[in-house]
């Protein structure tokens, strides 16, 4: 290209929160119930002389996530009516928040966020029969919060960690399961390309339902708007969507302004003033939020975790409180929990993956015991490895069971000097190979010894004691 543009996006991003009922009915709040329609109610088709009463429960949840990112609560909010008409609105406006979210400002992974409000979902919309379109109206009305960034990113990667830490904290702290293949996480990237200072002309991509649309769409926009801009076309205000078998962008209509939407606040729902309400009140937040991602990443890089590794354990729900309970029964036992991150995020992980019965079954406390027992070597790598698979599953004492079948490992001297005794006095060949320089020879007589014992051996000891024979030995 022969001029340097510069790129800036801002994203906005839907979450269904996963509260029991619906934002403004008694409606169980379950969009993806197996039977359409089964879950509404005249509230949330918008029957004539119903009224919407606001959901708490779901007020509390962007509460938590305020206190999660930083933000700034309103003293002050309310409800608001966004005007619009879509098949899948059936008052023919939403219920959202405007001038006053309950939301302002925060961070998450450094990109600072504007605002933060509730709305509530619209129904979903079949187009998988021809000639007609369907409309499934149990997802009007669930709980949706929405979170707006500044315009502050400026590359198609930050956008997906950006959205990744996102869905990571969202998870962490229980308010959605924020699972992007089923619409629980949706994102929409605003995006312009500008040659000067000033903010280039903003197209919105809709409705990017996984990390990687996201990644993609924003670098096929990016590069749309050089190209137009190249040949001197303008580009114009619009909304476009995002077609994942073409990999493309496409044309949905103009963008709308604020004033299309005629604002106004809802006469049917009140005012609130959240300073007096104990139900959200900043403490009991803090009270209940959990240990969020930043911090574990902190504390478990503190134990010496590699990196890779520990975005690996918060990133799996099971595996992060399973490595809790370890660090509780472990305490600073660092080469124990180095260990058991090892075989968490190999082994374990595995496991998971390949058996339909996705539940760890043996106790935090008898995997503990089984990284002491590798650690301090009274078994082998090897022995640890399948003794894991066994008991993952069935649950069991890890050290009666390697009694049991006599494969806890040796370390004692005068047990294992008889063995060496046996293993050289067999071995003369090799013994002379040692003695004529070649000193790799004594790996050899490791093995044979750990293949006599079965395993229950210590190499390490071993090691040591035979260098020490073959010396002593050794001809003058």
């Amino acid at each position: 290209m022969s001029k340097k543009y510069i790129t800036t996006i801002g994203l906005e991003v839907h979450v269904e929160l996963n509260t029991k009922s619906k934002m403004f009915c008694g409606c169980q709040n379950d969009p993806h119930a197996a039977e359409a329609n089964s879950l509404t109610c005249p509230v949330c088709l918008a029957h004539p002389g119903t009224l919407p009463v606001a959901n708490t429960e779901a007020i509390a949840k962007v509460m938590m996530f305020g206190e999660a990112v930083g933000a700034t609560r309103a003293s002050y909010s309310e409800f608001d009516r966004k005007n619009y008409f879509y098949p899948d609105i059936p008052k023919a406006y939403q219920i959202s928040q405007y001038a006053f979210p309950f939301l302002r400002g925060g961070f998450i992974n450094n990109v600072e966020l504007t605002r933060v409000h509730l709305e509530e979902d619209t129904a979903r919309s079949q187009h998988d029969h021809p000639g007609i379109s369907l409309v499934d109206f149990n997802r009007a009305g669930v709980p949706l919060m929405e979170l707006v960034t500044e315009p502050v990113i400026h590359d198609s990667k930050t956008a997906v960690d950006f959205a990744r830490e996102l869905q990571l904290l969202l998870r962490t702290i229980g308010i959605s399961s924020a699972q992007m293949e089923k619409g629980e996480m949706r994102v929409e990237a605003n995006i312009s390309v500008s040659d000067t200072d000033e903010l280039g002309v903003k197209v919105e991509v809709k409705n990017l339902n996984s990390f990687r649309s996201v990644e993609n769409a924003i670098a096929y926009e990016v590069d749309r708007q050089i190209n137009l801009r190249e040949k001197g076309v303008v580009v114009s205000q619009e909304t476009r969507g995002w077609d994942e078998v073409k990999q493309r962008t496409f044309s949905q209509r103009t963008k709308e302004t604020a004033k299309d939407y005629r604002y106004f606040p809802d006469p049917d729902l009140p005012r609130m003033n959240l300073e007096q309400s104990t139900h959200h009140s900043k403490s009991r937040m803090n009270e209940i939020i959990p240990k969020l991602p930043s911090k574990k990443r902190l504390e478990y890089e503190n134990i010496g975790i590699k990196s890779s590794q520990v975005e690996v354990i918060i990133c799996n729900q099971k595996i992060d409180k399973y490595f809790s309970s370890l660090i509780d029964i472990l305490g600073n036992d660092i080469a124990s929990l180095k260990l058991a991150a090892n075989y968490l995020t190999s082994d374990v992980l595995a496991e998971l993956d390949e058996t339909s019965d996705n539940e760890i079954v043996l106790t935090p406390a008898n995997f503990a015991e089984l990284m002491l027992m590798t650690s301090t070597s009274l078994i082998n790598s090897r022995i640890a490895k399948d003794l894991l698979k066994e008991l993952l599953f069935v649950d069991g004492n890890p050290h009666k069971l390697a009694s049991e079948r006599g494969i806890l490992q040796s370390s004692d001297p005068a047990q294992l000097q008889t063995l060496i005794d046996e293993v050289i006095w067999k071995n003369q060949q090799v013994v002379s190979e040692y003695y004529a320089g070649k000193e790799s020879s004594v790996q050899y007589l490791i093995g044979q010894a750990m293949k006599m014992s079965k395993g229950a051996a210590n190499p390490g000891k071993l090691a040591s004691l035979f260098k020490t024979a073959l010396e002593r030995s050794r001809p003058s």
